[in-house]
């Protein structure tokens, strides 16, 4: 295998191979990246057994300017110190050429490297997908459902499939949700499909983090295509394959309270701005505790540690309906929850001091919630 391409090019879809790569896998090879050499350009492949992502060089793009002496393949790793060379090349191209047991060069100006490689047929198979079951959306919209929904999935591994986020897909619409148990966040969106795909899946919430990275500020469509325990997203010239978490989600819908004693209408970011300062505090004493009070002309937020000091906040609101309430919750939930709705009006509706309250944009509030769950404080 010989070719020669432009480094910085190449870098970029390099970069775009890695986030599939672990230096903690314990299969050694895929701790390396396979190149592939075909008349028609050059394919890079990653992989962690979790999540393989396999992106296209086209020969007839003239970004790459690429050109193709002989094909071939060849795995090298770490794939981190391959990388570290071709970023480090003097000139603006380089060539790769694999010599005699796998040795490859790699040269660029008056600089050459020569590094051990692997033999690439021992490199594992990507999953062959039946693209039956597919559907189209568009990365802007894709991007802000995993940032609404991936902030609420566990961290913890004694429930594995609450690490992931449910998507569910039925009459023509998407459910996305994550829970962890202490809080909830779920995103309903439209998709073109009609009634001709119905799917209950659970996909890693690592995986979906990786993907939004990938996507980056594409404006373009993503098909995902969705086989029996893997989920393929494809663009133009990339492919990003992620295994799905077996089990079942468990019944998020009967969380979701159907109704509430006391509404609250005010700006996110105000809200926010308020309990980010309260928790200056609460962070610092030992328990991680915000309150907020609710009466008929005002709404405060106030932050305590006994070992520093306190400190009180009335947050200006647009309307308050209902009983009067004093609810106290872990702000870094609250802080999550927030960011994700951005600049915009939102309503809590909440039912007791303690039973879960939702937070939904002041429109289309069926579309888009966020769940927290209090905190008894006496």
């Amino acid at each position: 295998m010989k070719f020669t391409v432009q480094r910085t090019s190449f870098l970029k879809k390099l970069a775009e191979v890695q986030l599939a790569i672990s230096t903690r896998t314990t299969i050694p090879i895929l701790t390396g990246i396979k190149i592939t050499a075909g008349a028609d350009g050059i394919t890079l492949t990653g992989s962690d057994s979790d999540i393989s992502i396999e992106t296209f060089l086209d020969a007839e793009n003239e970004e790459y300017q690429l050109s193709i002496e002989e094909p071939g393949s060849i795995v090298l790793q770490p794939a981190r110190f391959f990388s570290d060379i071709v970023r480090k090349l003097p000139d603006d191209f380089f060539t790769l050429e694999v010599l005699e047991h796998f040795q490859t060069a790699i040269t660029s100006d008056t600089s050459s490297f020569t590094i051990h490689g692997l033999d690439a047929e021992n490199y594992p198979r990507l999953p062959q997908i039946d693209e039956q079951n597919a559907f189209h959306i568009s990365v802007p919209l894709l991007k802000q459902v995993i940032r609404q929904t991936v902030i609420a999935v566990s961290i913890h591994e004694s429930r594995p499939i609450l690490t992931g986020v449910n998507l569910s897909i039925q009459d023509g619409k998407m459910r996305a949700v994550a829970t962890d148990s202490h809080r909830l966040s779920q995103r309903v969106i439209p998709l073109d499909v009609g009634d001709s795909v119905s799917e209950n899946i659970v996909v890693p919430g690592k995986s979906l983090t990786e993907l939004s990275r990938l996507l980056g500020d594409s404006t373009d469509e993503v098909e995902a295509v969705i086989a029996e325990n893997q989920i393929l997203f494809k663009t133009n010239d990339t492919y990003f394959y992620s295994r799905l978490l077996e089990g079942n989600y468990p019944n998020t819908e009967r969380l979701i309270p159907a109704t509430a004693n006391t509404y609250v209408t005010l700006e996110a970011s105000r809200l926010l701005g308020a309990i980010e300062r309260a928790s200056l505090l609460s962070h610092a004493g030992k328990n991680n505790v915000v309150k907020m009070t609710i009466e008929k002309g005002s709404v405060t937020i106030t932050g305590n540690s006994p070992e520093i000091g306190r400190v009180e906040e009335e947050v200006v609101f647009k309307a308050i309906e209902g009983e009067p309430l004093e609810i106290s919750f872990n702000p870094d939930y609250m802080k999550d929850a927030l960011n994700t709705f951005g600049q915009v009006e939102v309503v809590l509706q909440l039912l007791s001091p303690l039973r879960p309250f939702v937070v939904v944009p002041n429109e289309d509030e069926q579309e888009f919630i966020q769940l927290i769950t209090p905190i008894r404080t006496s």
